[in-house]
């Protein structure tokens, strides 16, 4: 990167709480920039960088350029499915799926002072394997039909408060979850809400954001 950017904000956010805003599959990097400035402006807990439809150099100038704007807002970036580049760009965490990787593998390069998240589907034996792993929150979904991941199977709400309940670490809630059904979704467990299309695709992106933060 060019400018130093300020400090990490990680370790004041480890209570992880609040809207997780997840950048849409834009290619085009001003528009991208210009609408996740404006969802900073709402406060997010946290912003992760997932996009899809870039690859290489053009992937890397996007996350660096998200980095910069989340070091100014003071809210962490989280690098989706990519722990080398959240590494390179020296982002504050990284979410693995599936297929991305071994979380125990993740924790031990990403030591303790940045955020592992991971991707539990509906599946109970993974989310107790992530917390084993050292995983910092881990997150449930589909919690409704979702428009970015339209085949993804449904995943109940009880299972919020299962981990909740027995893994003590924040639960995070995806999948079709917008402004008007978020409340049930918290008040079932959930600690982070994360949102993609009725955030990024909001007339006022700001204004639902900041919409957002009050339900907690």
């Amino acid at each position: 990167m060019s400018e130093q950017a300020p400090p990490s904000p990680v370790l004041a956010c480890r209570r992880l709480r609040g809207l997780y805003a997840i950048t849409p599959d834009e290619t085009d990097g001003a528009r991208l920039l210009e609408l996740t400035r404006r969802v900073l402006a709402g406060r997010p807990a946290l912003l992760q960088y997932r996009n899809k439809r870039v690859a290489g150099t053009e992937r890397r100038e996007q996350a660096e350029a998200l980095l910069a704007l989340c070091r100014a807002a003071g809210v962490p970036l989280i690098v989706n499915d990519d722990l080398a580049l959240a590494l390179e760009i020296g982002a504050d965490g990284v979410h693995l799926g599936r297929d991305d990787g071994d979380p125990a593998a993740a924790r031990r390069v990403l030591g303790e002072g940045r955020i592992l998240g991971v991707t539990c589907y509906a599946d109970w034996g993974r989310a107790k394997a992530g917390a084993a792993a050292g995983a910092d929150y881990v997150a449930f979904g589909a919690m409704f039909p979702s428009p970015t991941k339209p085949h993804a199977p449904p995943a109940p709400l009880a299972l919020l408060a299962r981990a909740r309940d027995e893994l003590g670490l924040p639960v995070a809630a995806i999948g079709g979850i917008t402004l008007e059904n978020a409340a049930q979704v918290i008040l079932a467990g959930a600690d982070l809400i994360a949102v993609v299309s009725d955030v990024f695709g909001a007339a006022d992106p700001t204004a639902r954001a900041a919409a957002y933060r009050t339900l907690f």
